[in-house]
């Protein structure tokens, strides 16, 4: 017996199926039908491959009704109706306003009518448990739209096109025909004797993909005779190479990228060994984490951030992303910081009014642990204990009491070591390469006279230093632990 062409089809879309893991045992898939060629031929073919009993797939089919063509849609809508019943497949039907939603969001009535349609699809998928969503897009379509995108300037991501399956929401978006051309189509339709129906407003060449289809696509074939078939390779070396480097973009990004209280955060310097590749597809990636639309994530900016990266001297700077989102650099430090982040961290005031104490530092998972010790003797060991900025001692009688862990004043100002006078804690900060958006998160330690004690990992003052008449000390360290003075 001859084999058909329809037969050939769905032979060919069982093995993508599996392939690409299009579907799995059991999964209920709802399939979109506009009545056309392609979603009627998508329909006979899926539910052909439904039909084997080792899958035991479930199908739903759908129509959504744009309100834009009247009777030509209402006999589109009628057609699909009665194709879903003479196959014996469950049938929804949606209207959609799609010239009002237009209205609403100024939107093209190309982007309109798939918002809304999508909108609908994900509706039916959601009433009925779907796993995923089969739509009829084929190898032409592809075609189509990654010379949409060329045109438009897009990236490799862009040239890849539509993948085989992607996730939307809650379900897949599966498309079984992305390597099937039309003209396989119109022929199996045509030799099984499969009806369908012609939508008049693809024709329409005011719709930039219909230009595409009937003037770009076929001028530009004068070139290439085979300019539908390069295209859909152009795609598919575009889509594996765009996964490789998601892939080490990701692992980049786990090496590299900080996290801290919602603002993501890199080194500039490690940054800028990375190759250009990486550099962009890791900014990306970062903004992918943010709350900015996709139009936010354009080229421009992307290239405005790594460029601001890779200069060579220590700066800073910011850039607004929209959204209320906000990209600083700060010396060797790339922020990334969402609306209103730096205001979760409110002024406070901590009294320390016995020891020992531990005072909880906001927005930082860290505490100033403090303790008074009465020496007798091995005071030299004593100041061996104070090592770096994170620890500090005073002599305990040269203090007044009640002392204070507080957020950073403006005008703050502390009498450093070694100098006549007294330094702004705003000028501490600048020589510390402290970067301003951390600078909220710095304690302040006081005593009762008012006097700045020590700026926890910065720096101390040179008030109630130790000397040799101490006969009791304030122990102060930045991390929770034991006193070191216990025995």
């Amino acid at each position: 017996m001859k084999e058909t062409i329809l037969h050939r089809l769905t032979e060919q879309v069982r093995r993508i199926g599996r392939q690409e893991r299009l579907w799995s045992p059991g999964d209920v898939i709802v399939v979109a039908v506009s009545g056309g060629v392609d979603s009627t031929a998508l329909l006979h073919i899926m539910k052909e491959i439904a039909m084997d009993e080792g899958l035991g797939l479930q199908l739903v089919c759908a129509h959504l009704h744009h309100g834009l063509r009247g009777i030509e849609a209402d006999r589109d809508a009628e057609f699909v109706r009665e194709l879903a019943g003479r196959l014996g497949l469950p049938f929804e039907l949606g209207h959609a306003d799609v010239r009002t939603y237009m209205k609403e969001t100024g939107k093209s009535l190309e982007l309109a009518a798939r918002e809304k349609r999508y909108e609908y699809l994900n509706q039916v998928a959601e009433r009925y448990g779907a796993s995923s969503i089969a739509l009829a897009h084929h190898a032409d379509d592809q075609a189509e739209t990654v010379l949409m995108r060329l045109l438009r300037g897009s990236g490799p991501s862009g040239l890849s096109g539509m993948r085989p399956k992607r996730r939307e929401k809650n379900v897949e978006l599966i498309r079984p025909l992305l390597r099937i051309y039309k003209t396989d189509l119109l022929q199996a339709c045509r030799e099984s004797g499969i009806d369908f129906v012609e939508d008049s407003s693809n024709l329409d060449t005011e719709l930039t993909r219909n230009s595409i289809r009937l003037d770009v696509l076929p001028f530009l074939g004068q070139y290439n005779g085979q300019l539908p078939e390069s295209l859909n390779r152009l795609a598919e070396l575009s889509a594996a190479e765009d996964d490789y480097l998601q892939r080490e973009a990701s692992k980049v990004y786990d090496e590299v990228v900080q996290t801290d209280n919602g603002i993501l955060s890199l080194s500039a310097s490690l940054f800028t060994t990375l190759h250009v590749a990486l550099q962009r597809r890791l900014i990306k990636l970062i903004l992918n984490y943010l709350p900015l639309s996709t139009e936010d994530r354009d080229f421009v900016k992307v290239e405005a951030i790594r460029q601001g990266t890779i200069q060579d001297r220590p700066t800073t700077w910011s850039l607004d992303l929209g959204g209320g989102v906000k990209c600083v650099r700060e010396y060797d430090r790339i922020r990334w910081i969402p609306p209103a982040a730096e205001s979760r961290i409110p002024h406070y005031t901590y009294l320390v009014e016995q020891f020992p104490a531990d005072v909880p530092i906001q927005g930082t998972g860290q505490c100033l642990h403090m303790t008074i010790t009465h020496l007798s003797a091995g005071k030299e060991d004593v100041l061996a204990k104070a090592e770096g900025n994170n620890e500090a001692i005073f002599d305990a009688d040269e203090l007044v009491y009640p002392l204070t862990v507080r957020s950073r004043l403006s005008g703050d100002a502390m009498k450093v070591l070694g100098l006549n006078g007294s330094k702004k804690v705003k000028d501490i900060f600048i020589d510390a390469k402290i970067p301003p958006s951390l600078r909220s998160r710095i304690p302040i330690v006081t005593d009762a006279a008012g006097r700045i004690l020590w700026i926890p990992g910065v720096r101390r003052s040179a008030v109630a230093a130790v000397n040799p008449r101490t006969t009791s000390v304030v122990y102060m360290v930045q991390t929770p632990r034991s006193d070191p003075f216990a025995p």
